[in-house]
């Protein structure tokens, strides 16, 4: 199927992008997308009037977070395909075509990946590094490496937006968005994008608060996608907990010294943690039958339409 762009709507969550949000929305006009969507998260700096001007609808969250803004915005789009940009400057609408196309072809989610050889110099050692942490902790955690969860830069189908149930207000959406489209089992496409620096305006992410919420965002998700992960993890700590401290009440006994309360203690963590652990293995074994049901539902629903 050709890409129409009368069929898409151009997502934009701001907050203080004034320097960069008129170019922006002026170069996707000049690609032929007429519908562009700013929501913008109460902007001090003249970021709502710039992209009014530039010829976008404006909308100001009524709450605060990027997470928020887009979930809010998903609710306002009717249109059946959706481009995700950041406003801030670093994502290219030259690639936009490339990003909606899978859609068009079947796709329900495509992520532009950033982490490239050709764009290693627009990322700092500590970004690049950092992103790669929590790309190989997302696959640990949800069982697929989708090369960059924490990309700005997504397209979705309507349908696909509709499948996710997005809580994240901050910057945990994006990681909730990967996590939701696994969960979902969609069809998730990965497109190399350019990826430059930021043209001079302050950067919002904090690269150590912002990476531990990040990390315990995809350690939380895990619960409804990996139980055995999340529950077998805080299993295996208690576990190795109640092992050292038994390992410390031995050597003391073989001393002739007793520590009955710690004895006990190391007794509970053991019992307690395999408890744990056995309950994330029967979880993921109902996770996995209802997965298979459904999918054995679906496909009887296709049988059923083709007969129709």
């Amino acid at each position: 199927m050709s890409l129409d762009k009368g069929q898409v709507c151009i997502l934009i969550p701001t907050l203080n992008e004034a320097p960069t949000i008129g170019g922006l929305i002026l170069e996707f006009r000049s690609l032929g997308y007429e519908y562009i969507l700013v929501i913008d998260g109460h902007s001090s700096d003249g970021t709502r009037k710039t992209a009014a001007s530039a010829g976008a609808q404006v909308a100001e969250q009524t709450g605060r977070g990027k997470g928020n803004a887009i979930i809010e915005a998903f609710g306002k789009i009717e249109k059946p395909y959706i481009l995700m940009i950041d406003g801030d400057g670093t994502y290219s609408p030259q690639d936009a075509e490339e990003m909606l196309g899978p859609l068009f072809s079947g796709a329900a989610q495509v992520i532009g990946d950033r982490l490239t050889d050709e764009n290693r110099n627009a990322f700092s050692l500590l970004n690049y590094t950092g992103n790669q942490i929590l790309n190989r902790l997302f696959k640990l955690a949800h069982g697929r490496y989708l090369n960059d969860i924490l990309s700005g830069y997504r397209a979705f189908t309507q349908e696909a937006v509709q499948q996710m149930k997005l809580k994240e207000s901050g910057f945990g959406i994006e990681t909730e968005i990967s996590a939701e489209a696994v969960r979902n089992d969609q069809d998730i496409r990965i497109v190399p994008i350019r990826y430059r620096k930021r043209p001079g305006t302050p950067t919002k992410l904090n690269p150590f608060h912002d990476g531990i919420k990040i990390t315990s965002t995809i350690y939380r998700l895990a619960k409804m996608s990996n139980p055995l992960f999340y529950f077998g993890l805080i299993g295996v700590v208690l576990m190795i907990s109640g092992l050292i401290i038994g390992g410390y009440v031995l050597i003391e006994w073989l001393k002739q010294v007793d520590h009955i309360p710690l004895t006990i203690l190391t007794v509970l963590l053991i019992i307690v943690g395999f408890q744990i652990f056995m309950f994330g293995v029967i979880s993921d074994m109902m996770l996995a039958f209802h997965r298979e049901v459904v999918s054995e539902m679906q496909s009887f629903r296709t049988k059923i339409d083709q007969k129709k």
